[in-house]
Order: structure tokens, then sequence, then C-alpha cells
């Protein structure tokens, strides 16, 4: 009987597509060390402070829950619903505003427009911190220039309230909005739209039953994006606001410095935890909705 030269998946070439895995694996133990040494080490010193406490006495340490449940009371809750709530509604108006910049860099077809849009886009998604706050100061603040030609002050304006820390915040995340969506706004083929209008569907029925389904995934993406960018946002608002706003951030900054009561130093690890749950919540929502966006950008 005549025989075939293709190797069987089971024989020879099979076999050696096997021996590769053990090899693309060692390639990743670099990484994956890393990783350990500057994720893993800092985050079990942060869990492992935050559930234990030290006697002054003895010196011993015993295991307690009291610092995670002094976390979440008082002042130290109302500092993390703060972070939460600014993190939301900044997140909701940088998305909403970067998909409408988005969309119409996408349908002008200017290629310089979109050229000059994304390298704005990738500088200001990375302008933050004291920078950032100092323009805004030197803008729109007390004697801001801003502030003074359009008689701010007289309407109520104030950059050093959760208004105006809104407002320097949607700086930074507007643009980071615009990167993420334009690449799925390019992933709707011009052949459906024709399509839709061919069979009389109206501009409002294509983004209905075709455009918003197939963006659903990269927006809430992107929505979860701006949301952990927001929520682990320090510099800023330390240079800008103090603690006149209860951000998470500030009380952990604020407990690390020592102005806490004496038996709650490991508050800060234990608000530094939680900051970590609901970073990995956070994470575990945009990973999945990521993989399932990127199919529309091949």
């Amino acid at each position: 009987m005549p025989t075939s030269s293709t190797p069987h998946p089971g024989t020879a070439g099979g076999t050696r597509r096997r021996r590769h895995g053990p090899r693309t694996w060692l390639a990743t133990v670099p990484l994956l060390a890393f990783t350990g040494l500057c994720f893993g080490v800092p985050l079990a010193a942060i869990a492992f402070g935050a559930v234990t406490r030290t006697d002054s006495a003895s010196g011993g340490t015993e295991i307690t829950g009291e610092h995670l449940q002094r976390s979440l009371q008082g002042p130290y809750l109302g500092s993390l619903l703060g972070s939460v709530q600014l993190s939301a509604l900044t997140a909701l108006i940088g998305g909403v505003v970067g998909v409408l910049i988005a969309q119409a860099v996408v349908t002008s077809r200017s290629q310089a427009l979109r050229n000059a849009t994304l390298t704005a886009s990738g500088v200001l998604a990375n302008f933050g911190g004291v920078p950032l706050a100092f323009a805004f100061i030197a803008t729109v603040g007390v004697s801001g220039v801003v502030t003074e030609l359009a008689n701010l002050s007289g309407l109520g304006w104030s950059l050093y309230s959760f208004t105006g820390l809104t407002v320097v915040y949607l700086y930074f995340l507007i643009p980071l909005m615009v990167l993420v969506i334009i690449p799925a706004l390019d992933g709707l083929r011009p052949q459906w739209r024709e399509a839709a209008s061919n069979s009389g569907a109206s501009n409002w029925q294509f983004w209905r039953h075709i455009g918003l389904p197939v963006l659903t995934p990269s927006l809430l993406g992107g929505f979860v994006l701006l949301f952990g960018t927001a929520f682990a946002a320090h510099a800023t608002a330390a240079a800008l606001v103090g603690g006149s706003v209860p951000l998470v951030t500030l009380k952990i900054a604020d407990a690390l410095s020592g102005n806490v009561l004496i038996g709650q130093e490991n508050v800060a690890l234990a608000l530094g935890l939680d900051m970590i749950l609901i970073a990995g919540l956070v994470m575990a929502v945009y990973l999945p909705l990521q993989r399932r966006s990127a199919r529309w950008l091949r």
C-alpha cells in the first residue's frame, strides 16, 4: 500500500510541536520572576501587615481583623466611597466625551486630524501629577488667569473641590478613552453600514442593532480602565485638594506619614489591601471584555 510522507499529528511532527511547549514556558520564567518580585512580595507584605498586630510590650505578632474592620468604618470608609464616586463619575463622563471625539476623528477620514489627535491624546493621557495640578492652579485657581478674566469666582467655581478635581481628572481620562476606543471604531467595517443602509435601516437602527452591540465590550472595557486609572491617582489630588476631598489614596498617605492614632498604623496597609481588592475586581471585569473585543480589531 502507498504510504504518505505527511507526518501524523501523533508522530514526529506532533512530537516536535510538543517539545516546543516547555521551551516556551521557560522563556516566561524571567517575566514571572520579575512580576513575583515587584508585585508579589509587596502584596504579601501589605496583606501580612493588614491582618497582624505587634504587641508593644512583648514584641509578639498576632493575627487580627481590627485593621480591616477600621478601614471600613468612619472617615476611612468615607474616603473609600469618595474615591469610588469620583472614579465612577469621571470614568462615565470621560468615556462619553472620549467616544464622541473618537467618532468625530474616525468619520472625518482626515489622516492629519487623526495623527494630531492620537499624538495629543498620547501626551495628555500621561500628563498628570504635580505638573498638572500646577497648570490648573495657574489657569483656573483662585488667582488663575482664566479665573480672573472670566470672573469664575463670582460664579461659584472652586478648583479645590470635588467638582474641580473632577475637571482635572477629565483632562487625562478623556484622551485615554480616545486612545482606547479609536481601534474599536475602526473595527466597524463600512460594509456593515452599507448593508444596513441597503436594507432600509436608519442610522439609529444601525447603531442600535450593529454598532453598539459590537462596541459594547470595548466601551465597558474603556470605562473600567478609566475607573481604575482615576481610582489609583494620587499625586494630582494630593497637590491640588490636600485633605479637603476625602480620597482613599490621601488617607493612605496620611497614615504612612504617621498622622493616625496610636495603634492604627497598619490601617494604611488595610486600606491598601482594600484598594488592591477593588482593582482586582476591576481587572477581572476588564480582561474578559478586552479579549472579547479584540476579535473585532483583527
